[in-house]
C-alpha cells in the first residue's frame, strides 16, 4: 500500500538554522493519524513540506507515492488546514466556496453547501464575524469539498473551546466514515487524538520517537512496580521508556512482547497521554540516546 507520507533524511534549513533535519517515517495511509511533539519537534515543517507550501533543502518527502505538489492533480489529492484556520475575514462563506470552486478542479459543490447547510453557517455572513469554531469547520469544509485522498491538519483545535473542539472532531470521523479520506492530524491535545486517532506517531528534535497502531502501542507498553532489587534481570526483548528507582522501589515504563511472569510486579496499564510523555521524556533526559537499561536488558 502506498504510504500516505514517506520520508528519508529530509531537512528544512533557513540559513543556519534546522526546523526540520535528517527526517525519516512512513506514515502509512487508510488511517487516521495524530503527529505529536513538542514545540520545535518539526511537525508543522513536516506537514508543510507535505503539502508543498515549502521546498526541503535536503533529502526525500513523498506523499501519495509522489513529490508534494508535483502537479494540479497531486494538489487535488491533499487537503490541508493550517493552525491559524486562515480565512479571508471580508469575504462571505459563500465567497469562500465559490474561491473553492474555481482554484479546485475535483470541486464537489454538493458536498460543500450539504456541509454549510448542516453546520447553520449563512452563506450571506463575513468570515470575520464568525466564532472560531465557526472558522475551523468552515476551512474543514473548503479542504474536504476538494474531494481529496489526504486531509492533513496542523492544530486545528488548539485554539477552540472544548465544545467546539468535540463537534470539529465529531464532524471529522463523520467525515472519514463517510468519504474514507486518510487523516494526519497534528495537535498538543493527546486526550483528543486518542478519541479519533487509531495510529501515532511521536516526533521529537526531528526523529520518529516511536510509531505505530495506537490500539497496539498501549498494549505492548505497561508500567511496572516493585521492589527494589539489585542485579535485576529482564527479557532481553523487554525496552526501558522510563525508570524510577527509589531505596525501596523500582518503578519501569516498559515496552515488551512477552508476558509478564514475575509476580513480584505490578503491572499497570497506561493511557496514549502516559504513553506520550514517557517518549518525550525519555528524549529530555537521555537526548538521542535509545534509552537507560538495567542489567540484562536491551533497548
Amino acid at each position: 500500500m502506498t504510504s500516505a507520507i514517506d520520508t528519508q533524511g529530509l531537512t528544512k534549513r533557513y540559513g543556519r538554522r534546522s526546523a526540520l533535519s535528517g527526517c525519516t517515517l512512513s506514515i502509512p495511509a487508510g488511517k487516521v493519524v495524530g503527529l505529536v511533539g513538542p514545540n520545535g519537534a518539526g511537525k508543522t515543517t513536516l506537514l508543510h513540506l507535505a503539502v508543498g507550501l515549502l521546498e526541503p533543502s535536503a533529502g526525500r518527502i513523498e506523499v501519495l507515492g509522489h513529490r508534494p505538489a508535483e502537479s494540479s492533480e497531486q494538489l487535488a489529492r491533499v487537503g490541508f488546514v493550517a493552525q491559524n484556520t486562515p480565512l479571508y475575514a471580508s469575504m462571505t462563506v459563500g465567497d469562500h466556496l465559490r474561491l473553492g470552486g474555481w482554484v479546485n478542479p475535483t470541486w464537489d459543490e454538493d458536498l460543500a453547501l450539504e456541509r454549510v447547510e448542516h453546520l447553520g453557517l449563512d452563506v450571506s455572513q463575513k468570515a470575520g464575524t464568525l466564532s472560531g469554531g465557526q472558522r475551523a469547520q468552515l476551512a474543514l469544509t473548503l479542504a474536504v469539498a476538494k474531494r481529496p485522498e489526504l486531509l492533513v491538519l496542523d492544530e486545528p483545535v488548539a485554539s477552540l473551546d472544548p465544545l467546539a473542539r468535540r463537534e470539529f472532531l465529531q464532524s471529522l470521523m463523520s467525515i472519514v466514515a463517510e468519504h474514507g479520506v486518510s487523516v494526519i492530524l497534528s495537535s498538543h491535545l493527546v486526550s483528543d487524538l486518542e478519541r479519533v486517532c487509531d495510529y501515532l506517531v511521536v516526533l521529537v528534535a526531528s526523529r520518529v520517537l516511536v510509531a505505530g497502531e495506537i490500539e497496539e502501542l498501549l498494549a505492548s507498553h505497561h508500567r511496572l512496580t516493585g521492589p527494589r532489587r539489585d542485579g535485576l534481570h529482564l527479557p532481553p526483548d523487554w525496552e526501558i521508556i522510563e525508570e524510577t528507582v527509589t531505596e525501596r522501589q523500582c518503578a519501569l515504563l516498559v515496552r515488551h512482547e512477552s508476558p509478564v511472569h514475575d509476580p513480584a510486579w505490578t503491572v499497570e496499564q497506561l493511557d496514549l497521554e502516559d504513553l506520550v510523555l514517557a517518549y518525550m521524556g525519555r528524549e529530555a533526559t537521555d537526548g538521542h540516546k535509545q534509552g537507560r537499561t538495567l542489567v540484562g536488558a536491551h533497548s
